[in-house]
């Protein structure tokens, strides 16, 4: 009677010693990669770095630049052959920044003006010790069945070469390095070594993700057309640093930042080699850039033409998330928007994500999770038949956005508003066109912010047209469009636009929605074009059209839609002598709504029109 039962016991302890004999695997549930148990302790993670051999040389020394790189991975990976995807982020800034106390730009001075010479800061002292670059994202994938690998780009930290923002190195060095992952490219020990590293652990299917400049730098990977990069998830990635430094022909610093430019950003991030730097100052920042940047006219040319992504685009098949902020104005939306919007025309995978905050915020965890678990791992989902656009609404929580078929949301349509005059006081917006408006002029100061003069109530330096109160929400959503007429009484000038919410809320519980709609910047001179700008003849009328920030914005019934117009925009443009005076052509000016429900929503939230 009891070998039956010793039999039996045996039986199980071997059946459980074979389970856990198993070796540990990924696992999915609703779509998502879990956590795995056995791969949730980071004391028995593998953290190893190692250089990877690019295809460039950008410091000089004869030899092709190598990355430095380093990888985070399970035991498994070692102790039973277990081949995983690899989260890869990039970025200038892991070996530490400059301080930039006193190496801005001065921006008080004449629009068209040469401005005086800039201060470079001390030397960067690196920071970090080997074999670890960064730590971010590691505790999030690694024990979801995920390769965690950092890169410092090039001329930073431990990588060879020079930083060049936005140049064709910043894109060639996270590919080298998903070729490494792949097997297509070397990886060595040292960074002047010939012991290789191979990346045995690795499936080749690589995804991107990162925030600001190290969201960029998917994008940059994705244009190569690199095999392996399946995935990328940008958080308010800067897609063309003329976009980011200028607005339609005018000199304009990004939010935060006055007088910043491309090359206050190379001094910012050069952490690289002490002994290479001198060169890479030289041939990049003092030759390069200063020829290229051209801070007198603010032009397109073809150095910000090689710095802007979107023409990159032919070799872009990377499944894209995207995500972003509507009241981003360091890296503003329409940086996130212009590269959605070509990756979708392409057929590639495409979703977008944007919240109603500034700068930074990436997607919900769970969203990642599943852009990941589809393209790095091939589960299937069901993804694709998601909506596209994902939005989170006025105060809701950020890791609940609303569904829509798409942004811009398909039923937006344009709706023209014109202008009525009443100037220094308030005019009117209408969607009747007046006539006889004639013309109204304000005058250049810029020791007035803009929120100040979107609440005063007699100025005559601003011109501001308003909608009556609503009487029901509308919803905006889209690119709002500008057509001005105007006449500048010296050669050049700042144009600056605003569209707000009144009354303005200053309130103790005001949120970033509650004032500032969109913005918009340009330059007169550019009024024929982007890439050739010439004096103004003063009192000579020019017409201008140009598109604001997108935005998805519900404005709640009780509020008016403002348009306000002004000169120079203290927190973004430069700070000429006041005086500057602009004449504006009411009856040939017209702001451009993109409003869902197109016009018939609009009269119905406007029912005295």
């Amino acid at each position: 009677m009891k070998q039956p039962t010793t039999f039996l016991f045996i039986f199980s302890l071997f059946l459980a010693t074979l389970a856990t004999a198993q070796p540990a695997q990924p696992v999915f549930k609703d779509g998502e990669a879990q956590v795995v148990e056995a791969f949730n302790d980071p004391a028995k993670w593998i953290v190893h770095d190692l250089w990877v051999e690019t295809t460039f040389d950008t410091d000089g020394d004869g030899k092709p630049d190598r990355m430095h790189v380093d990888v985070t991975r399970p035991a498994q990976t070692e102790t039973e052959g277990l081949k995983l995807p690899v989260i890869y982020i990039s970025s200038p800034y892991f070996a530490g920044t400059a301080s930039l106390r006193g190496i801005f730009w001065d921006v008080e001075h004449e629009v068209g003006a040469t401005p005086p010479e800039r201060n470079h800061p001390p030397g960067i002292k690196r920071r970090g010790e080997r074999p670890v670059i960064s730590k971010s994202q590691v505790n999030i994938w690694v024990p979801r069945g995920y390769v965690v690998v950092h890169s410092s780009s090039p001329g930073t930290g431990l990588s060879q070469g020079s930083p060049t923002v936005g140049g064709d190195n910043e894109s060639l060095a996270p590919k080298a390095v998903i070729d490494w992952l792949n097997g297509r490219a070397n990886g060595f020990t040292s960074p002047d070594g010939d012991e290789k590293v191979e990346a045995y652990w690795s499936t080749g299917k690589v995804g991107m993700t990162g925030t600001s400049y190290n969201g960029t730098l998917p994008v940059a990977a994705a244009t190569t057309g690199v095999e392996g990069l399946e995935a990328i998830i940008p958080v308010a990635p800067n897609t063309s640093y003329y976009h980011y430094y200028r607005s339609n022909g005018l000199i304009r610093s990004p939010g935060g930042y006055l007088g910043e430019d491309i090359d206050v950003l190379f001094d910012f991030i050069h952490s690289g080699d002490e002994s290479k730097r001198a060169y890479n100052n030289a041939t990049v920042r003092d030759k390069e850039m200063k020829n290229g940047m051209d801070r007198i006219t603010g032009d397109y040319n073809d150095f910000w033409a090689g710095r802007d992504y979107l023409n990159d685009m032919d070799g872009f098949k990377a499944a894209l998330l995207m995500s972003h902020g509507f009241n981003d104005w360091n890296v503003m939306p329409e940086h996130s928007y212009r590269i959605y919007k070509a990756a979708k025309a392409k057929g590639v995978p495409a979703r977008i994500y944007y919240h109603q905050n500034g700068h930074g915020g990436p997607p919900p965890l769970s969203m990642m999770n599943r852009w990941f678990t589809r393209f790095l791992h091939g589960v299937e989902n069901g993804i694709e038949k998601e909506p596209k656009s994902w939005i989170v609404r006025e105060k809701d929580d950020r890791e609940s956005p609303t569904a829509y078929p798409d942004y811009p949301h398909p039923e937006a349509a344009p709706v023209d508003l014109y202008l009525q005059g009443g100037a220094p006081k308030r005019g009117s917006l209408s969607l009747q066109r007046p006539s006889g408006q004639g013309q109204e002029i304000l005058v250049d100061n810029y020791s007035f912010s803009g929120e100040a003069l979107a609440q005063a109530e007699y100025t005559n330096h601003r011109l501001m047209y308003v909608t009556p109160k609503l009487e029901e929400p509308i919803h905006i959503s889209g690119l709002a469009k500008i057509k001005i007429r105007i006449a500048s009484s010296k050669p050049a000038a700042n144009l600056s636009v605003w569209m707000v919410s009144l009354p303005w809320n200053e309130g103790r519980r005001a949120t970033i929605t509650d004032n500032i709609i969109t913005r918009g910047w340009a330059d007169p001179q550019n009024h024929e074009s982007l890439t050739d700008s010439s004096p103004l003849e003063p009192g000579q009328f020019y017409e201008l059209e140009f598109e604001l920030q997108p935005d998805d914005q519900v404005i709640p019934a009780g509020q008016q839609i403002g348009l306000m117009i002004f000169s120079s925009d203290r927190d973004f443009t430069l700070r000429p002598e006041p005086g500057t005076e602009l004449t504006i052509d009411l009856e040939n000016t017209m702001l451009t709504l993109p409003v869902v429900g197109g016009k018939d929503a609009f009269e119905k939230a406007m029912n005295d029109l």
